[in-house]
């Protein structure tokens, strides 16, 4: 499935932020290639930056990443759920206090980027075993409708944003 072929109707208008910001990519495709171009641009920070905050009460470098892989978690039980066909409404969560209870700053971006690898790699062997019918099932998330394969871009869509941070305010 293509980025560009996924109708606005399988996904919320918070949700076309992260999505729109990916264009042509196929899905499983992107969910490869993403994880490797991002392991290989966080590998290029300046160690030094990791543990930078560029204003008061903004998170880390590291706190994004663990930010990254808690949502990645939470976007594929998602995903799991709604293509089960689990008409359960699914809450949402709140970032801040998710990321108030974690310790990324202690651990090394290495330690973070092996959990990312192994949290994205199950999420990619999870979206390939959906077959086209399960991908296009409809849930409620949030409370808003949204696709199996919305969640997919969703994925690519919400750490590309975090990336593009980096690059704007951190480095």
């Amino acid at each position: 499935m293509n980025s560009n072929q996924l109708p606005v109707n399988e996904y919320s208008e918070f949700n076309a932020t992260y999505i729109k910001a990916i264009e042509n990519v196929e899905l499983l495709e992107e969910l490869e290639i993403s994880l490797h171009d991002f392991i290989k641009f966080v590998q290029n920070i300046p160690m030094d930056k990791f543990d930078y905050r560029y204003a008061e009460g903004k998170w880390t470098i590291k706190d994004i990443i663990q930010h990254i892989i808690d949502a990645e978690r939470i976007f594929g039980y998602r995903a799991l759920r709604i293509s089960r066909n689990d008409q359960t409404a699914l809450p949402g969560f709140e970032e801040n206090d998710y990321v108030e209870n974690t310790n990324a700053n202690s651990r090394s971006i290495q330690e973070l980027l092996t959990e990312f690898s192994a949290v994205r790699h199950s999420n990619l062997l999870l979206f390939k075993s959906f077959s086209d019918e399960q991908l296009t099932r409809l849930g409620i998330a949030s409370n808003h409708t949204i696709s199996v394969r919305a969640i997919g871009f969703l994925i690519i869509g919400h750490m590309k944003h975090h990336q593009r941070v980096f690059q704007e305010r951190y480095l």
